[in-house]
C-alpha cells in the first residue's frame, strides 16, 4: 500500500506552482486545526463533493441544466451539513465495522448487529475519527504537493523517487498522521479552556449581582457641645 502515490502524481505533474502551493498550505491547515475548525471542514467537503455529484449526475443524464443541478445539490447539501455528518459517521463506522467482521469472519450472515454497533461507535468517537481523518487528509495533500512543488523547484525526478522509497514515506506518513492528532486534541483542549474562561466569569459576576448589598454603617452620635456664651450666663449650683 503506497500512501503517497505515483500515479497520483503522475497524473498531476502539470499542476501550476501556485496551485501546489496553495495545496500545501491547505492541507498543513487541515493537519493542524481539523477538529479546530470542522465545522468549516464539514460543510465545505460536502458542499464540494455534492456539486461535484451534481455536475456529474446532470452531464451523464444529458440535461441542459447541469450548471443548475450542481449548484442547488451543493447548497442543499450545505445547509445539512453539519447534521449529515452524523449520519455519515453513523454509516462510516457501521460499514467499516461490517467489512472488518466480514474479513475475520467470512461465513459471517445477516450482520446487522455488527453495522449498528459499528456506527454507534462512530458517533460516540466523532471526535476522535475527525481529528484522525482530517490529520490524514491533510498529510497526504501537503505530501503530493509538496513534492510536486519540490519537483517544479529543484526539477527533481520525484516519481521514481517515491516508488524506491515506499516503505521510509508510509512511516513519515504515519508518524505525522499521529502528530497531527496530538496537535489538534491539545488545541482543542486549550479552546475550550479559552471559551470556558468567561464563562466562569459571567457567573461569578451574576453571584455577585444576587447577593444583597452591606447595610450602611451607622453614623456615630455627635456630643452637643454648649457655646462659651451659654455656660457664662447659666447659674452656678450652690456649694
Amino acid at each position: 500500500m503506497q500512501l503517497i502515490a505515483p500515479d497520483i502524481l503522475a497524473e498531476a505533474r502539470g499542476m501550476t506552482g501556485a496551485m501546489a502551493g496553495t495545496i500545501t498550505v491547505l492541507g498543513v491547515a487541515l493537519w493542524l486545526f481539523g477538529w479546530r475548525w470542522h465545522r468549516f471542514w464539514v460543510v465545505a467537503g460536502i458542499t464540494l463533493a455534492s456539486g461535484l455529484i451534481g455536475l456529474n449526475a446532470g452531464r451523464t443524464s444529458g440535461g441542459t441544466q447541469v450548471m443548475a443541478v450542481g449548484i442547488l445539490l451543493a447548497v442543499s447539501a450545505g445547509l445539512l451539513a453539519l447534521e449529515l455528518a452524523k449520519v455519515l459517521a453513523f454509516v462510516a463506522g457501521g460499514c467499516g465495522a461490517w467489512l472488518a467482521a466480514q474479513w475475520v469472519f467470512p461465513q459471517a450472515q445477516e450482520l446487522w448487529a455488527v453495522f449498528l454497533c459499528g456506527g454507534l461507535f462512530g458517533i460516540l468517537l466523532y471526535r476522535l475519527w475527525t481529528m484522525l481523518l482530517t490529520s490524514l487528509l491533510g498529510v497526504l495533500f501537503a505530501g503530493h504537493a509538496g513534492i510536486l512543488l519540490a519537483e517544479q523547484v529543484w526539477a527533481l525526478d520525484t516519481g521514481d523517487w517515491v516508488a524506491r522509497n515506499v516503505a521510509p514515506l508510509n512511516g513519515l506518513v504515519v508518524g505525522f498522521v499521529v502528530l497531527g492528532v496530538l496537535l489538534q486534541a491539545v488545541s482543542a483542549r486549550d479552546l475550550e479552556a479559552a471559551e470556558a474562561k468567561p464563562e466562569e466569569a459571567t457567573e461569578a459576576d451574576e453571584e455577585k449581582s444576587e447577593e444583597p448589598p452591606p447595610p450602611p454603617p451607622k453614623p456615630k452620635p455627635k456630643s452637643k457641645r454648649i457655646p462659651w456664651w451659654k455656660r457664662l450666663l447659666a447659674p452656678r449650683k450652690a456649694a
